[in-house]
């Protein structure tokens, strides 16, 4: 019996001591960073500028890969049956890890199915209007959207992604009945309000300030407490009138539960080497986009924010779920 529970001892340090050098030698090939949505929107171009410069850090290039699809829980659901050794990694945001949780209650993973490496950005909604739509600014599309019931068509990157969010946040504060249209992303829908097929969209100002400032759709309110530097004359919620309207959200990134702590810690300093890179800045600017501080990059920031925003969007969205 004793030389059972040796052997049985012996085998478990040992798998031990082989994790420990495999996290130790990561990464030996590229990583995977799983995109939940179509290429050009928000959560597609912060990956893109913050995985180029973490691939130097690490070593390795990172691939990324777009999965479109349940407003990001395709690919989340991906990412969660991944094998947990730090090559298959996603970036996800308050709406793919927390709001789906109340949107899609059969999910096959949990907030606990990952495990948070960092907060890489800081995002702005925008509710955007097409070019010829028949009002000016925020107030004349309230009074419209009133006078219209159910006409007025907001297009988002599909229900559960953080521009659904931003159109649910700007519907409940304005107290209007407009219909809301879900795409694969958020690039897409915003090509469909600048052809006109749809009134407007609700988008983050990394993917939408530049139509805005080409005059492609007319943007009305930034969900902020302040302007964008971007996008100097768009009133923030406060001044545009409806203060209750608040759309600042995250970019995050996760691994699959069980990824070794040295693993998640490489892939963290990774991170924070990108985001503080004058590369990753610059884009930032030109995104609209705020990288987090160096205090909010921790593991432990994003899990915190993981369970603040799960709860928060079970509110917001309860009706939805009558």
């Amino acid at each position: 019996m004793i030389t059972i529970v040796a052997r049985l001892l012996a085998a478990l340090a040992a798998l031990s001591l082989a994790s420990v050098a495999h996290a130790q030698d990561f990464p030996k090939r590229p990583i995977t960073m799983i995109v939940p949505f179509a290429a050009g929107g928000t959560s597609d171009v912060i990956a893109r500028a913050v995985a180029d410069q973490m691939s130097p850090a690490l070593g390795q290039p990172i691939v990324i890969e777009n999965v479109a699809g349940a407003g990001g829980s395709t690919a989340l659901t991906r990412a969660a049956r991944a094998e947990p050794d730090g090559y298959t990694i996603a970036i996800g945001n308050a709406g793919t890890s927390a709001a789906a949780y109340t949107i899609y209650p059969k999910l096959p993973f949990t907030p606990d199915s990952f495990a948070p490496i960092a907060m890489v950005a800081k995002t702005f909604g925008i509710v955007a209007l097409r070019k010829d739509f028949p009002a000016k600014d925020l107030k004349e599309f309230i009074d419209y959207a009133k006078k219209n019931p159910g006409k007025v068509n907001l297009g988002h990157a599909g229900v559960g992604s953080s521009n659904y969010l931003i159109c649910k946040s700007f519907v409940h504060a304005a107290g209007v009945d407009v219909t809301l249209v879900g795409y694969r992303g958020a690039a897409p829908a915003l090509t469909d309000a600048i052809g006109g097929q749809i009134d407007g969209v609700c988008d983050a100002a990394a993917s939408v300030s530049q139509a805005v400032s080409d005059k492609l759709v007319k943007g009305i309110v930034v969900g902020s407490t302040v302007r964008l530097s971007t996008l100097p004359d768009l009133p923030t919620s406060a001044e545009a009138g409806l203060p209750d309207f608040e759309a600042q959200g995250w970019n995050g990134l996760f691994a699959p539960k069980g990824t070794p702590p040295e693993t998640i810690a490489k892939l963290n300093a990774a991170a924070r080497s990108s985001v503080a890179s004058d590369v990753v800045k610059k884009r930032f600017v030109d995104l609209s986009t705020v990288a987090p501080d160096a205090g909010e990059m921790t593991p432990e920031v994003l899990q915190q924010l993981v369970t603040r925003d799960v709860e928060k969007y079970k509110k917001l969205l309860a009706d939805d779920q009558k």
